[in-house]
């Protein structure tokens, strides 16, 4: 495929320099990390004391980082804005973790965990990284059952695995469908046996609302106190963001209801790349929406497809009949039709797309909902596909499921009302997760000297789409394994010199901080918040969501500065600034969404390809799979924020692949 017309995009951005050093060694890749690990400076045991490491976040990533920094000798000042480092959103992860230890003699390998990741990103990871955290997967199980974490075993006492969407072999481990809370609670105890032992500092019910950043490097951080409204400054010599991904862009998603881009937003518009934005997972099996008034869905974990068999009606006049009416023969198992090989197992992205299309070709199941197309047009389409375990209840037996699914089930029923042991369930596509992030380099690091970002607020792993059970792996590696080797390269410089409030680096982002929420408080418009954040997630979904063309990503941009302009002049935050105000929580947060979204549509457009979640109507294949243009798109888009008013500059970093055949995902 050639790209030949002018790209519609290049009014909304400017070009810069291309990006070539990622801080990765030479030479084959299976020495890459074990030269960088050596090659990185140290610091010597008696001096990290004196050092100080501000981390926000808690999660697996972040939970993990300050457990491992505050062990090797750092002093760690770690921020959430829960109430507990035990609500981290890591805790909702259900289906399980992946490595590559070939507990089931399947011929995994650390060269096929590498390979199905790359390929399941449609090749739009980098190499490298993806490389390394294949290698260290198999340390994180051992890392986590010192801890006590509950694996599922099988019955001779050795540990289990399951499949995954995207891979023909078991290399999932899991604990029930719990297995992000149970990680949590290891990584959680980890974190305040440090606490206890006074190297890590934990401030809950904080919210990192600005970054400071003096001398061209990260030193601190502005919070506000959520519970008596207090602006302060923290200073230290280096800062790790672990904050999570920006999916409630989109309102309605997976995510917790506080998950927010604020503190990657900060940090971007101090000058870190943004990495890939428009590259977003849409999860295919997530409970339907069910009403105008909803505010959250709800994930039922892949691993329900290792023996669900999701299917539709082959005639559309069959939606309305009860799915146990519906006679083998009347029914298509699509997914097994269309991707024999891997069948209900085929990547996130592929599974989403298709189950949309089988509910655009009128043959979706549930209740109408009415949609508007990216034409403009309103429509009424049912929006679910089945998601039957009656064949594994017969051969496997209800109590073996129930030993595998029950609360998973119990949820399941608890929300719809119906039984999945007797009916099938609804499923229907959500937004879940985002591959995009800040952009860093092979230490972890962004464009910013002394900010390093963890877990699934960088882009560096997935590429475009991320397999199941490969976000924990992610999170637990970056914590765990690979900031506490790269960070001390960087903390080696150190002392930087000593600031504090009278700073103007520091006084700057005080006063940031604070104006930015007068200026909200001081609005006093007729608007919710959440009316514009519901407002912004309907255009993103539409024109930004599964399916993307040029005139609905340019209309989208436009959408987005007129709501954006409204919210300023005629948002309405109720209470008072200095108190627990969850109203102005969320007008920040909506204000960096609002920024967000803006730039998630510029790189969706400016990316005229398909490639993963990133679906492209101008660019399919004949059998409308997605199609890329690697001669043209090969490449990280890592963006700089200019100036409020002013066109982002994208500097693009190649890809290259030395280790993996570059060519066609293909799943068939």
């Amino acid at each position: 495929m050639t790209t030949t017309a002018p790209d519609p995009a290049l009014s909304y951005y400017t070009l810069g320099e291309e990006i070539h050093d990622t801080k990765a060694p030479g030479g084959p890749i299976e020495k890459k990390w074990p030269t960088r690990q050596f090659e990185a400076k140290l610091v010597n045991p008696a001096n990290r004391r004196k050092l100080t490491v501000i981390i926000v976040g808690t999660g697996l990533a972040g939970g993990a980082a300050a457990a491992s920094l505050g062990e090797a000798g750092y002093h760690v000042i770690n921020f959430c804005y829960q109430d507990s480092p035990r609500r981290a959103h890591s805790i909702a992860a259900q289906g399980g973790i992946n490595a590559a230890k070939n507990y089931k003699n399947d011929n995994d390998s650390v060269q096929r965990l590498f390979y199905d990741t790359v390929k399941g990103g449609d090749y739009r990871a980098r190499e490298t990284n993806v490389y390394r955290l294949a290698e260290v997967s198999a340390s994180i199980i051992d890392q986590c059952v010192a801890q006590g974490v509950p694996f599922a075993r099988e019955y001779g006492g050795l540990l289990d695995t399951r499949s995954f969407g995207g891979v023909q072999v078991q290399r999932t481990f899991y604990a029930r469908g719990q297995t992000g809370q149970q990680l949590l609670i290891g990584a959680y105890q980890a974190l305040e046996r440090q606490v206890n032992a006074g190297t890590v500092e934990m401030h809950t019910r904080h919210e990192m609302v600005e970054l400071i950043v003096h001398d061209g490097r990260a030193r601190g951080v502005v919070t506000r106190d959520m519970v008596t409204g207090a602006v302060e400054a923290w200073l230290a010599d280096a800062v790790v963001l672990a904050t999570g991904g920006y999916g409630n862009v989109f309102f309605l998603s997976t995510n917790a209801m506080g998950c927010n881009v604020t503190a990657t937003w900060r940090a971007h518009r101090k000058g870190a790349y943004f990495g890939n934005p428009c590259f977003t997972q849409i999860h295919p099996t997530c409970i339907p929406v069910h009403g105008d008034t909803q505010s959250k869905l709800t994930l039922m974990s892949e691993s329900l497809r290792n023996d669900g068999r999701i299917w539709v009606p082959k005639r559309a006049e069959d939606a309305e009949k009860d799915p146990r009416q519906i006679p083998e023969q009347d029914r298509d198992y699509y997914l097994e039709r269309i991707y024999p090989a891997f069948g209900n197992l085929v990547p996130r992205d592929i599974a989403s797309r298709q189950a949309k299309n089988m509910c655009d070709e009128g043959r979706g199941v549930g209740p109408e909902v009415t949609e508007v197309t990216q034409e403009g047009e309103s429509r009424q389409r049912r929006r679910g596909v089945y998601l039957d375990f009656s064949d594994a209840i017969d051969r496997l037996g209800k109590k073996a499921v129930e030993a595998k699914y029950g609360n998973l089930f119990d949820m399941y029923e608890q929300i719809t009302g119906e039984n999945p042991y007797e009916v099938p369930m609804r499923i229907y596509p959500a937004v879940h997760y985002t591959m995009g992030g800040l952009w860093v380099d092979y230490d972890l690091s962004s464009s910013i000297p002394g900010l390093y970002v963890c877990g699934e607020a960088n882009f560096s792993d997935h590429g475009a789409n991320r397999l199941g059970a490969s976000a924990l792996m992610q999170g637990l590696a970056d914590g765990y394994f690979v900031l506490p080797n790269t960070i001390n390269d960087y903390l080696s410089g150190a002392p930087f010199e000593k600031l504090d409030e009278r700073t103007p680096a520091v006084a700057e982002a005080l006063s940031s901080a604070t104006g930015r929420i007068d200026k909200l408080m001081g609005i006093k418009g007729n608007r919710s918040v959440d009316s514009f954040h519901k407002e912004l997630g309907s255009i993103m979904w539409e024109y930004c969501g599964m399916e993307r063309t040029e005139a609905g990503l340019q209309k989208a941009i436009e959408l987005i500065r007129e709501l954006r302009s409204e919210y300023w002049s005629n948002v309405k935050v109720t209470g008072a600034a200095e108190d627990f105000n969850q109203a102005l929580e969320k007008a920040g947060r909506v204000a960096d969404f609002m920024e967000l979204a803006e730039l998630m549509c510029i790189d969706a457009l400016h990316r005229r390809e398909s490639c993963g979640g990133h679906f492209r109507r101008e660019s399919q294949t004949e059998d409308g799979e997605a199609l890329r243009d690697d001669e043209h798109f090969a490449y990280v888009a890592a963006w700089e924020f200019t100036g409020d008013g002013q066109k982002p500059t994208l500097h693009k970093e190649p890809l290259e692949y030395h280790f993996i055949e570059l060519k066609q995902r293909s799943y068939k």
